[in-house]
């Protein structure tokens, strides 16, 4: 049987059903899960043992084995072995910068639209979580990394999940996006960088047109920041959002939303490189009040822009008149039952309405309602 191709004659990349399905072999990743579903992430060896407080367990009972399989411990505890997901895997893997959680790499492959041969640049490789997730996608992807630790293990993680072969539509360069991309025609750009915003002008040149950029971003501030750049850019349809995940408990009657949830981790930014769209003259109407503002020398501009014939200042016009104030009010008769007062608090009106004292042992009524003691009937307070 041939080797199946992709639309510009590289290997396609192949299902890993039929590798699935096969027992467990020497150099298997697999995840182990105890009686509370706890997990452990192991790399099966000859005479290999996986430690824990029940006891360890040898890997010689799991290779051979097929997927799903009970093992026991030395002091009888149970797991449960099970090829991990690439999600496990990510949150497992050794790591040497913050990984971009399951949850945002899945909606990163739906926001850039990642098909099978589509040539990615990636930037800030981290870990290689994003990496892993375009190549597994079938993209060939171009990172850059600032870092050589991190670049390091980024080619690990990818090489121990994916294989060598892989490496063949996987490259790493030790170099600063910012000063510029030597990439073009590229179909799709990620950026998890503190200052995408730096990134856009290379963007227009990088991109062919209708290339998607997408931002990993962990603050809003960054986001209006990078959204105006965009603005002010060929790139146009953006959008951001943030993805949310709440779990939820079912056990038999009890359901409901588990008592913790993985909430805020980053917003998602995408935007496309549009060659009707002219870099400087946004379109959206909120964007281009502020191009407006901007040349009056009323918006705050982070782009570099100056205006180069600003708008001349208003005439002064004649001072504004003071308008009169209130009428003052007239004042009260003196020797009036309000002011004048005799020392006696039964005596004295304070505004509430009409007192009456009947005398000790009877209780008082006045405009605001019932008084009985210190608090107004308060026996039992």
């Amino acid at each position: 049987m041939s080797q199946p191709v992709g639309e510009d004659g590289s290997p396609a990349v192949q299902s890993q059903a039929a590798d699935d399905r096969r027992p467990f072999v020497v150099g298997d990743r697999v995840m182990l899960l105890d009686s509370k579903d706890r997990r452990y992430l192991q790399t099966l060896s000859v005479g290999g043992e996986f430690h824990a407080h029940a006891g360890p367990v040898s890997h010689d009972d799991l290779i051979g084995r097929p997927e799903g399989v009970v093992v026991r411990s030395s002091r009888g505890g149970s797991y449960t072995a099970v090829r991990p997901t690439l999600a496990e895997v990510i949150l497992k893997m050794p790591r040497g910068a913050q990984v971009i959680y399951p949850k945002d790499l899945g909606p990163i492959l739906m926001l850039a639209d990642i098909f099978l041969g589509a040539r990615v640049l990636e930037a800030g490789v981290g870990s290689g979580a994003l990496s892993m997730t375009l190549l597994r996608a079938g993209a060939d992807v171009v990172g850059y990394e600032l870092r050589e630790d991190f670049a390091n293990r980024a080619r690990a993680n990818v090489v121990s999940f994916l294989g060598p072969e892989v490496l063949g539509r996987y490259r790493v360069e030790l170099r600063d996006v910012y000063d510029g991309i030597d990439e073009q025609n590229l179909d799709r750009m990620i950026l998890d960088l503190p200052e995408p915003w730096r990134v856009v002008k290379h963007a227009e040149t990088a991109l062919r047109p209708g290339g998607i950029l997408v931002a990993y971003l962990p603050t809003i501030g960054q986001v209006a920041q990078l959204r105006e750049a965009m603005d002010d850019s060929g790139l146009g349809m953006a959008e951001t959002v943030e993805v949310l995940q709440r779990s939820w408990h079912i056990d038999g009657p009890s359901v409901r939303p588990d008592h913790r949830m993985v909430a805020h981790t980053g917003f998602l930014t995408a935007a496309r490189l549009l060659a009707g769209k002219s870099g400087g003259r946004p379109s959206a109407p909120y964007a281009q009040a502020k191009w407006d503002q901007r040349r009056r020398g009323s918006w705050p501009d982070r782009s570099g822009y100056e205006p180069s014939e600003p708008e001349p200042e208003p005439e002064p016009g004649p001072e504004p008149q003071a308008e009169p104030g209130p009428m003052p009010k007239p004042e009260r008769e003196r020797g009036s039952r309000r002011e004048r007062g005799s020392g006696s608090g039964s005596e004295r009106d304070f505004g509430f309405g009409p007192e009456r004292d009947d005398g000790p042992g009877r209780e008082r009524e006045s405009g605001c309602g019932r008084e009985d003691g210190a608090l107004g009937g308060g026996a039992g307070m």
